[in-house]
């Protein structure tokens, strides 16, 4: 039993030694990026009620979170997702206020998946929420944040791939399909079954212009051009205003100097429903998962009493690190640090030595030597980890 508790429960890690320093400095180097743009840092409680993410909240599903009871019987959540966590804060402290709030965070997150699906239940995410401005440079900025912050990172190839959850929903209004069977929909697209949503297209009867826009869904995914193709498969306005959205910010983004790195996918959908316009996802090599997600929720800060357009991302922070990782791009974390083994009669010039060394900016760690260890033990293990050099007073 004793060797059991040595262990994580499924889903959940330690993180040490030289790779808890280079999450530290990544973490650091994001968190740069965000305040270069005038975002503020904000912390919010790790566990929250149970309201904050339900089900018309949009959030993470009821199945996949991890409950519990105060003394008082209220049903508590640790959190699955940043966004609404500070949506509830800024409708508390800047209820009345009309100019744009800019905030910045970190925060672990609590999401029960299923084991077999192999993911982290406990990740970091680091974003940023720009609250109150619904203007389409409000949604250049917080891609150009995002592209910045995945350069400063040390990643040289990404693609930050943007849609429109209008797009898909202007296709849908010319069905009367019930909620449910836009769910199934919406699923289908989503994993980018495509054959599966021409049989259920088939199968409920939905018009010709329709099924053809939805066959055409694998070849809206690229550079620009994609946009111009989208035009010619609909004449509905919503749809048509989402590309027209999409185009404008193409233009703004090209004076950020961001369009290498962006692409479109008019198929882009989103597992949460508070989503209201552009939605994006940014992938690099050797990862399957994006690294970033974000999007435009116009309608969720009125679920907490303050009506305010707002947009956000974040980036998961234990997936950019295994892509750089993989990539071979080296975090620079400053982990070296010396080491002074000393025996008690040596102590007052050990002192001496260490202090001298710190007030330089030296990471120096003194140890006292046991009788019983062997000094080549010590240089050793601290060689092995990280170590740049031992020093033996004796």
């Amino acid at each position: 039993m004793s060797k059991v508790l040595l262990h994580t429960p499924e889903g959940v890690r330690d993180v040490y030694g030289k790779e808890c320093a280079s999450k530290i400095a990544l973490e650091n180097k994001l968190n740069d990026v965000f305040t270069l743009y005038g975002y503020q840092n904000i912390q919010t409680p790790t566990f929250e009620f149970f309201d904050i993410f339900n089900k018309e909240k949009g959030s993470v599903q009821s199945k996949d979170l991890y409950k519990f009871f105060d003394r008082e019987g209220n049903t508590l959540v640790l959190r699955p997702d940043a966004t609404p966590s500070i949506c509830r804060s800024v409708a508390k402290y800047f209820m009345d206020d009309i100019v744009p709030v800019k905030l910045c965070y970190k925060a672990n997150t609590f999401v029960n998946n299923y084991e077999l699906q192999g993911k982290l239940k406990e990740s970091t995410n680091m974003g940023c929420e720009l609250i109150g401005d619904n203007s389409i440079d409000a949604d250049a900025e917080i891609i150009a944040v995002v592209v910045d912050s995945l350069k400063k990172s040390g990643l040289k190839e990404f693609l930050v791939e943007i849609g429109d959850v209008n797009f898909f929903k202007g296709l849908l209004e010319e069905c009367n399909f019930t909620e449910e069977q836009e769910e199934e929909l919406k699923d289908l697209v989503q994993n980018k079954n495509f054959y599966g949503v021409e049989t259920f297209l088939d199968s409920l009867g939905a018009p010709e212009n329709v099924c053809n826009a939805f066959n055409k869904f694998p070849e809206l995914f690229g550079q620009k051009e994609v946009l111009d193709l989208a035009k010619t498969l609909t004449s509905n306005e919503r749809a048509l205003m989402a590309i027209d959205r999409l185009e404008k910010l193409y233009n703004i983004l090209d004076l950020y100097g961001a369009t290498k790195y962006i692409s479109f996918d008019l198929g882009m959908v989103s597992s949460f429903n508070y989503y209201t316009n552009i939605i994006f996802k940014a992938y690099t090599y050797g990862i399957g998962d994006a690294v970033v997600t974000g999007g435009r929720y116009d309608k969720l800060l009125s679920q907490f009493g303050k009506d305010a357009a707002s947009i956000g991302f974040g980036i998961h922070v234990d997936r950019l690190l295994l892509a750089l990782y993989g990539q071979r791009v080296e975090v620079d974390c400053d982990y070296a640090y010396e080491v002074i083994v000393f025996e008690e009669n040596k102590r007052k010039d050990a002192m001496k030595l260490a202090a001298s060394l710190r007030k330089k900016g030296v990471k120096t760690e003194l140890i006292l030597k046991s009788e019983n260890i062997d000094i080549n033990e010590y240089v050793t293990f601290k060689q092995d980890n990280g170590a740049t050099k031992v020093t033996y007073l004796k």
